[in-house]
């Protein structure tokens, strides 16, 4: 067992837009909503969640960007979330599959190209990973990650070990999805929380302090949006401990619909720019 660590991050510049920025904004995106839901309870060994925020075929779809005084804005790539719309077996048991992929475009291609596929696959009683599998293509690093979940013994087995783990601990995709089955409307601003991720072998916990409530305007319109902060390690590409803000819709969907990180140089943006299969109406939308 790799015990459990702060959550930190120091990547390699090489790397710093997609080996760092859209994971950890996915990572943002799960903070900020799970934090609603407590600790996770080790006494637990069951739970009921009643989900009424996705479904199968929800699309999302995300534009990277990059701005700084020498370049402006420029467009690094597109980012997407997607539940496939029929169940997948996985172990002799029905799930809920999500892809999530990252992918530069244009000019980045010119000098580092990334093609990035996560692959979640939830028990949609507990909304818990069984299953998560992942390939990472950024220039010349390669990764490959193939997680099985053993939710009745809490464990984790990679190809190398087996992890005791906290009772339905999520991965960076599924932890989102998990993240908008709560209720969010109790939410203070200055509320401080922690909460457990597993991540390269190690169960991981960060910090995420909520802002408060804030309308802004995208290339789709204006929303009503939540606005949350996580803490991260200062260092080679972050200036500050929480440096990325996160804006998710303030509706039944919990959308998430920017993600921001300022850099030691210049600034990386996540925008929403297309979405489908809501199970919701986007009451957050202002006309």
């Amino acid at each position: 067992m790799s015990g459990v660590r702060p959550l930190v991050f120091t990547p390699d510049l090489r790397r710093w837009f997609w080996g760092v920025t859209v994971p950890l904004l996915l990572f943002v995106i799960t903070a900020g909503l799970l934090a609603w839901s407590g600790p996770l309870n080790s006494q637990q060994p069951e739970r009921q969640v009643e989900n009424t925020a996705f479904g199968r075929g929800e699309v999302f779809v995300f534009r990277a960007m990059y701005y700084s005084r020498v370049t402006g804005n420029v467009t690094a790539g597109e980012a997407s979330l997607r539940i496939l719309p029929e169940r997948v077996m996985v172990g002799g048991q029905p799930t809920m599959k999500i892809v999530g992929q990252a992918n530069t475009r244009g000019v980045f291609n010119w000098f580092f190209t990334v093609e990035n596929l996560y692959e979640s696959y939830l028990q949609e009683e507990y909304v818990a990973p069984v299953r998560f599998y992942k390939t990472i293509r950024e220039g010349r690093y390669r990764r490959n990650a193939d997680i099985w979940f053993d939710l009745e013994n809490s464990t984790a087995t990679t190809p190398d070990t087996v992890v005791h783990t906290s009772p339905f601990v999520q991965d960076i995709i599924s932890a989102f999805y998990y993240a908008r089955t709560f209720d969010v409307e109790s939410a203070r601003p200055g509320d401080s929380f922690e909460l457990e991720l597993f991540h390269r072998d190690t169960v991981y916990v960060s910090r995420i302090l909520f802002e408060g409530r804030e309308q802004i305007t995208t290339s789709l319109g204006t929303f009503n949006t939540l606005r949350f902060k996580p803490q991260v390690l200062e260092g080679a590409v972050f200036s500050q401990p929480y440096p990325m803000t996160l804006w998710i819709s303030d509706d039944k969907n919990k959308m998430p619909v920017r993600a921001e990180s300022g850099l030691v140089v210049g600034r990386a943006r996540l925008d929403l720019v297309e979405f489908g299969g809501l199970r919701n109406s986007v009451t957050s939308f202002i006309p």
